[in-house]
């Protein structure tokens, strides 16, 4: 068994989240998240940072880190064992261009239970149902502490 490490973004723009449409010659297509494959002496941020860059063209910054999610797949020559770390990131613009050499042909950002129904795998819709509960507490306490130092 072999094992890899991804890591990704739950992205968001005001209040909603950015996924991608992936079709692989009519035998795997579905809506997923952005994540990709950790390069030699990359941390995981860079890693999920330009992965979301490279995916999507979204310019985005991380909060926090949300959760890692395990599976495995038959690959041609072996069984891989997958770990995907998945970061909170707020982009700065709707902009999103979905990278066509990967076989995505479609970015969008989307309403909570729109990408909830709309997500493909069991484990990143829980990812995103953590995402959306992190997102609204970063948005909360920015609220908050602007709300303070306006009382200052």
């Amino acid at each position: 068994m072999e094992e890899s490490i991804s890591c990704g973004g739950v992205v968001f723009y005001k209040g909603k989240v950015l996924l991608l449409y992936k079709n692989v010659e009519d035998r795997y297509s579905g809506w997923v998240m952005p994540k990709g494959t950790m390069e030699k002496g990359e941390s995981k941020e860079t890693t999920a940072l330009r992965e979301v860059l490279e995916e999507t063209g979204a310019k985005c910054e991380i909060i926090k880190y949300i959760d890692k999610t395990q599976y495995t797949f038959r690959s041609e020559e072996t069984i891989v064992k997958k770990t995907v770390y998945w970061f909170l990131m707020t982009s700065n613009s709707f902009y999103c261009k979905p990278q066509k050499e990967e076989h995505f042909y479609d970015a969008k950002y989307y309403k909570e239970h729109e990408a909830y129904h709309l997500l493909k795998f069991y484990d990143e819709k829980q990812i995103v149902d953590k995402g959306f509960l992190m997102y609204r507490e970063h948005i909360k306490n920015k609220r908050v502490t602007k709300k303070k130092l306006i009382n200052i």
